[in-house]
């Protein structure tokens, strides 16, 4: 399967997803993205960089992140997962060996399907060596 499929298919067909990107593990480039999302590359950079801090408080936590020009509140930050949240509307952004997933979700869905949506893609990912 293309990448961009993993995007149209996996993520934004499953109805839980409206818009969605994926990059390589280190932020630099872009593999796939859903029409009209753009993630900036200070954004993917603070992104990767969130995956990378071990303080007790993360700067992503008391900070929020920004994904595509809008900023989130962070909900959950670890070495894996970073889920933020914006009014009702939300972002889930998982991290395999070799590509980061992020995926918007709109107001309509509730964020534990969004998140399990992303997750299970990138559990996938992770089993067949990304």
């Amino acid at each position: 399967m293309s990448w961009q499929a993993y995007v149209d298919t996996s993520l934004v067909a499953s109805g839980n997803i409206d818009k969605a990107a994926i990059f390589n593990s280190e932020g630099s480039s872009v593999w796939a993205s859903s029409p009209g999302f753009t993630v900036a590359p200070a954004e993917i950079k603070a992104v990767v960089a969130s995956f990378a801090d071990k303080d007790d408080v993360k700067k992503v936590q008391s900070e929020g992140f920004h994904i595509a020009s809008e900023k989130f509140f962070t909900l959950k930050s670890d070495e894996r997962s970073l889920y933020g949240k914006k009014g009702k509307e939300g972002v889930v952004v998982v991290k395999t060996q070799q590509a980061i997933l992020v995926a918007h979700y709109p107001e309509s869905v509730q964020p534990g399907s969004a998140a399990t949506t992303v997750e299970q893609l990138g559990d996938y990912l992770i089993s067949v060596g990304y």
